[in-house]
């Protein structure tokens, strides 16, 4: 029965390398939108005046992209909506202005900078530049109608294109408003931007969010399965001499840091420091940057969410330091969501405790059109637990063919005893990712392995692909990892099961197969702007027997006034192979046995283009061998375009028979959001978790007082929940001014 169930695995795996050959072979068709879409671009003499106004005839002398299309929901036709868009440059400066008529209604959430709600919930103009015109790499600017910026890198994983916000350059922006329209100017220095002198062809595109109308328009024509950012199907910025900056900067960005610190939970103890260190960036050459951080300090970075993990494997957060987002995707873009040879929040974290970083560099660009690489160096220092560590990792990623790249990863952990250096831990992999030229097909085959002191060498091998045209999606995940496969800076969850009988972590390779299929309608008329099914499924295997199954089946509906409803089922049949404790030791450990869970989900999202909305999600079943219900719920009130109050409660209540368990478990979040200004912001967070024992507030007030120079003012405090005793308590003042040499 056994070679049966492997003889299917091995079938499976032969039939997607037998299309991935056959699609190879056939070719794909080529991607024509660089051709279609040009814009020559003109000098100017004059330098253009960022104020938002045009009544100079400043623009009058250059051409004029007159139409956008259609893209999400619909992918087809012009828009009804005129937008009309210029550009320029002068020895500095790359200059776009976009006249953005409608009836006067505008839809603004907020004037947060770097803000996913105030942009792509808002009506906005984005652009999307690739300068190296790889189809690799690009970054992204943008500004709502009410003057909030929002500026990011963009990143290719698997054929989709994601951006990160977290880069933040010097550019500059202004809005006026008119009856009929509203009007962006944006001022781009080309030392904000990457790029190599003999290149006169940048991909370039832009994005018009119209949330009145709940629609996306883009410059280029392309399939609605592509996000608008897709680095793939660009428009040209054609130079008739590609621009030159007379002298290369580097930037310094010195800060200082006072902090007021109390701490209650081993005796009460006060203290105040006072903390200096700084990021300098260096230009290598146009497109090759070196970034070094001093002393560097995280304290403005924002707080984590809190969350009820009730499961047997650990839950990733995302990673919120500014020095190790930018440009990451060279180094994490490694693995797939599931296993992660890199992970940076590794580095200077350990149980959630945080390890003083002595200094940081790296150096991340590109070598070429073609070779973009990245080499990163950390130390962090010495606590009562922890001997200082080296972290080094070296990455890059070569274009082959259209699209396609070939990948290396290196990572080398060394703690520093009183001996010197001693190796810990090291991880080489290599990665073969294949995009079709529509990137339509995709497919990433990867092999990692990993050698530690004193244990035996392990190895990750891994296929993860999928086939996505504008009805249809199917995607496959085959991952092997064996026993000895250690990432010690990185993520692999599933390798360490807990033995609560014994009281010890147990380390395991396992074996996953997770297919995926997804069909999409469109509907021409009524409510829905378009609705899809979904399933898909997660069968692990441990030494080479099926341990886990899981059984997805999902309907999603997309409403015309930004709602939207799910409801899915899913079914689970787990052999637990140890005993297992969930809620605490107050609770007898749940028996090694198979378990087969039923449930079922149900949520919904109302309008969010109004001053009030709301979201309503219920999760019922069986649980083990009991029962689990979840309610989630959460509320968000508008104030015009200044403030935004969301509060969220979950839930969870477990009710498993005899003394495994029986509790009732509450997560309250509170958020407020106050834009004084586009530059002057307050965000805060009240957070009560019962599961973790934790009461939590956190606020934050940023100044920008000039570009990428910030003064912060940094609250923090957590409470335990039985009686509200103070754990820590802790007020910073940060000031951060960054300038050109």
């Amino acid at each position: 029965m056994k070679f049966k169930k492997y003889q299917v695995v091995n079938r499976l795996v032969v039939f997607v390398l037998l299309f991935l050959y056959c699609q190879l072979l056939i070719g794909q068709e080529l991607t024509s939108s660089r051709n279609r879409f040009r814009y020559e671009i003109q000098s100017h003499s004059k330098r253009i005046k960022v104020d938002g106004l045009h009544d100079s005839d400043e623009w009058e002398e250059f051409d004029m992209i007159h139409e956008l299309y259609n893209h999400n929901p619909i992918d087809k036709g012009l828009s009804t909506k005129e937008t009309r868009i210029k550009m320029t440059y002068n020895h500095q400066m790359l200059f776009i202005g976009a006249w953005i008529y409608d009836n006067g209604d505008r839809v603004v959430q907020s004037l947060q900078r770097d803000s996913d709600n105030a942009h792509w919930n808002s009506d906005s103009f984005s652009v999307v530049i690739d300068p190296i015109n790889s189809k690799q790499h690009g970054v992204l600017f943008g500004v709502n109608a009410g003057g909030a910026e929002i500026d990011g890198t963009l990143s290719v994983e698997s054929s989709q294109t994601l951006y990160s916000e977290t880069w933040d350059e010097k550019w500059y922006s202004a809005v006026g408003h008119y009856k009929d329209h509203w009007f962006v100017e944006i001022a781009i220095p080309f030392n904000s931007l990457r790029y190599t002198k003999d290149n006169d062809q940048w991909g370039i595109n832009f994005i018009r969010t119209d949330k009145t109308a709940n629609f996306y328009y883009t410059w280029t024509e392309f399939p609605v399965n592509f996000n608008a950012i897709d680095l793939n199907y660009m428009g040209t910025l054609s130079w008739s001499k590609p621009p030159e900056v007379k002298a290369k900067r580097f930037f310094v960005k010195p800060y200082v840091t006072g902090i007021y610190n109390e701490g209650r939970v081993e005796g009460a103890s006060v203290d105040t420091d006072l903390e200096i260190g700084g990021d300098v960036k260096v230009p290598i050459t146009r497109s090759l940057y070196a970034d070094l951080s001093i002393n560097p300090d995280f304290s403005n970075a924002d707080v984590d969410q809190e969350i009820v993990n009730i499961s047997r494997f650990d839950i990733s957060l995302p990673e919120r330091r500014d020095f190790f987002l930018e440009n990451n995707d060279v180094f994490s873009n490694f693995g797939n969501e599931n296993i992660r040879p890199f992970f940076s929040r590794r580095i200077g974290l350990a149980n959630g405790e945080r390890v003083p970083i002595v200094y940081g560099g790296k150096l991340t660009g590109n070598l070429g059109r073609n070779l973009r690489v990245g080499l990163m160096d950390i130390r962090t220092a010495s606590t009562e637990t922890m001997d200082p560590v080296q972290n080094t990792i070296g990455s890059f990623h070569y274009r082959v063919f259209k699209r396609s790249s070939i990948k290396g990863l290196y990572i080398n952990r060394n703690i520093l005893d009183e001996n010197g250096y001693e190796q810990d831990s090291r991880n080489l992999g290599g990665e073969f990712s294949y995009i079709s030229d529509d990137g339509k097909l995709n497919n990433i085959v990867m092999f990692h392995t990993s050698q530690t002191k004193g244990l035996p060498s392990g190895h990750f091998l891994g296929m993860e692909g999928s086939y996505s045209s504008r009805g249809f999606g199917a995607g496959w995940v085959f991952d092997q990892v064996n026993d000895s496969f250690r990432a010690d800076l990185g993520f692999v969850p599933r390798t360490f099961v807990y033995n609560a009988e014994e009281g010890r972590l147990i380390r395991q390779g396992y074996t996953q197969i997770n297919p995926w299929m997804k069909f999409t309608f469109f509907p021409k008329s009524g409510v829905l702007n378009t609705h899809s099914i979904r399933t898909w499924h997660h069968i692990y295997y441990f030494n080479r027997n099926p341990n886990e199954r899981q059984y997805n089946l999902a309907y999603d509906a997309f409403f015309k006034n930004t709602g939207s409803f799910t409801i899915s089922l899913n079914h689970s049949d787990i052999d637990l192979m140890y005993p297992t404790n969930f809620l605490g030791d107050n609770y007898d450990n749940l028996p090694a046995d198979n378990y087969t869970h039923w449930r079922t989900n149900l949520s919904y999202n109302s309008d969010i283009r109004r001053r009030l909305s709301y979201a309503l999600g219920i999760n019922m079943g069986t649980f083990y061998n009991g029962n689990r219900l979840t309610v989630t719920s959460s509320t968000n009130l508008r104030f015009g375009y200044w403030g935004n109050f969301g509060i969220s409660y979950d839930m969870n209540n477990i009710d498993l028979p005899e003394n495994y368990g029986k509790t009732l478990l509450h997560l309250i979040r509170f958020n407020g959001s106050i834009s004084f200004s586009n530059k002057l912001f307050l965000n805060s967070a009240v957070q009560y978790n019962s599961f973790n024992r934790n009461f939590s507030i956190f606020s934050k007030l940023q100044w920008r007082f000039s570009p990428l120079s910030d003064i912060f003012l940094i609250y923090n405090q957590n409470n335990e929940t039985d009686d509200f005793t103070l754990s820590h308590r802790a007020l910073m003042i940060k000031v951060t001014y960054r300038f050109g040499i």
